[in-house]
Order: C-alpha cells, then structure tokens, then sequence
C-alpha cells in the first residue's frame, strides 16, 4: 500500500493577545501528486492552526483504511498520538493528568475519529529550519530527527520532509495573509 504523507503547520500572529490572527497549511503527498490546503482564523492559537491544518488533510483523504503518515513540528499534536495522551483523556472524562479541562477538545475529538478509519504513523520534525545552511550545520537537527523518530530515515528523506515542513509553513502565513486581507 503506498503511504498518503501530510505535512502540516500552523502559525499564529499575536498568539498569546486578545486579538491575533491564525493560519494553517497543510501539502497531502499520494502517489507523486501532491495538494496544498491552507486557510486562517482571527482570534486562536497557534495550537488549534496546528490542528486545523492536520484536520483538513485529513477531510481531503477520499478513501478509507490508507497508511498516513504525518508531519508536524508541533509537539503538543505529535505527542498526542504517539503518547496516546488522547487515551488518558477520554477515560478520565477529559480532564488532563494535573486535573483540568483539555484544551481544544473540540478539535482533539474531530481528529480522533480518524484513527479507526486509516493506519497511522506521526513523525515529529523540527520547525523554522533553513536548508541553506549547509550539510554541516544540518547534522545536528537531522541527529535530533532521527532520535523522535527512529534510524529509518535518509539525510536526503530528512532535507525532503524538512522542504515540505517549510512549505506547509508557508502556506499556514498564507492563510494569516488571507485574514488580513479580507
């Protein structure tokens, strides 16, 4: 079967003010197509674009039972599923483990009612990478790459998922530009 890759990112300009302008982007990779979503919202977190860019490249996977595997730099999301928090918190009533109410439930129960429809693998990538510094200088993140997720990645695997990141990033700011031009 071959994997559907999602990139995802989301971005937040104001992130902790009253008043703030949001954007998500996310590029789905099938069979050597490739599709960019992106959108925004005024007044959220930077937390829920990362979500929102995930949960729309999720809607756009037409069939069921595929093997996808995700890309984000967003720790809160990738934690989530590769530490199975999202277990915890539905069998404590979602309420966290210091006793408070999870934030973004809204969000978190859209994306989980994905699971049981695809095979799921999550990738934890580093974010705000620039590959023009050089081979040198990329060792050590590409070091960090490989210990969240696993030897089974190339340098080259590594400067192409890293390439998408960046250009997921770009399309969650073109989702706050869309904002702020409406």
């Amino acid at each position: 079967m071959k994997p559907i890759s999602i990139y995802a990112d989301g971005a937040c300009s104001g992130n902790q003010n009253s008043s703030n302008i949001g954007g998500w982007g996310a590029v789905l990779e099938y069979d050597g197509r490739q599709k960019e979503l992106f959108g925004g919202e005024a007044d959220t977190t930077n937390n829920r674009m990362e979500m929102t860019a995930l949960l729309a490249a999720l809607r756009a996977i037409k069939k069921e039972k595929q093997l996808v595997r995700v890309f984000s730099d967003s720790a809160y999301l990738m934690d989530c599923f590769r530490k199975e928090w999202h277990l915890k918190w539905r069998q404590n009533g979602w309420i966290t483990s210091n006793r408070s109410p999870v934030e973004n439930r809204d969000l978190w129960e859209q994306l989980l009612s994905f699971l049981d429809a695809h095979s799921f693998r999550f990738y934890r990538v580093k974010g705000h990478v620039s590959l023009k510094k050089g081979e040198a200088a990329l060792q050590p993140v590409y070091a960090k790459f490989l210990a969240w997720n696993g030897t089974g990645f190339s340098f080259e695997d590594f400067l192409y998922i890293t390439e998408m990141n960046i250009r997921a990033d770009a399309l969650a700011n073109c989702g706050i530009d869309q904002i702020r031009n409406a």
